[in-house]
């Protein structure tokens, strides 16, 4: 009976290797890409990175010109307090409120439109990105290939790293098209 227990033992523990071993040989076909990575590097990815930064910069300067109106106009408010008649005080101070409210608003309606542009060229990136790691993955023929932006992985080997493939791809998709 000891016997027949410890065969029945080792019997599982081998079966319980091999399934292990199986589960292993399952995730060999997985690969990552860093997507910030690919924004960073990529050509493409540059002159997004390059566009938004203008945009910023302009709105920036926009701001920076209502926050400078205001700032003269409360000057020139708080200097002339006394010398100004009553309703030249009334029509600055309604002058300041009116550019202080157009500075909220523009900040508001900038803030929108950055973040549009933001989101319309990151998903054009994103989609035409994505055709070119379904075709890496087809060639290496893996099941899975996570973001390491979006999926939370924690630890990798950069033998599964894809992205510096999937940026050198872009770059040459992009060439291609800008010659053409």
């Amino acid at each position: 009976m000891k016997i027949k227990k410890e065969s029945i033992i080792t019997f599982f523990l081998i079966l319980l290797s091999l399934s292990f071993l199986s589960f292993g040989q399952q995730f060999n076909n997985v690969a990552v890409i860093d997507s910030a990575k690919t924004m960073q590097i990529s050509i493409e990815g540059k002159r997004v990175l390059s566009v938004l930064q203008q945009k910023e910069q302009q709105i920036l300067s926009e701001l920076s010109k209502l926050d400078n109106q205001a700032q003269s106009l409360e000057t020139r408010l708080y200097t002339q307090k006394f010398t100004l008649a009553i309703e030249a005080r009334e029509q600055m101070a309604k002058d300041l409120e009116a550019l202080r409210t157009k500075r909220k608003k523009t900040e508001e309606e900038s803030t929108k439109e950055y973040n549009q542009l933001e989101f319309n060229l990151v998903t054009k990136i994103k989609t035409e990105v994505l055709p070119l790691i379904k075709g890496i993955a087809q060639e290496k023929g893996l099941s899975l290939v996570l973001d390491l932006q979006a999926s939370g992985v924690a630890y990798f080997l950069p033998t599964i790293d894809i992205t510096e493939e999937v940026i050198k791809r872009y770059d040459v998709l992009k060439a291609v098209k800008k010659e053409g």
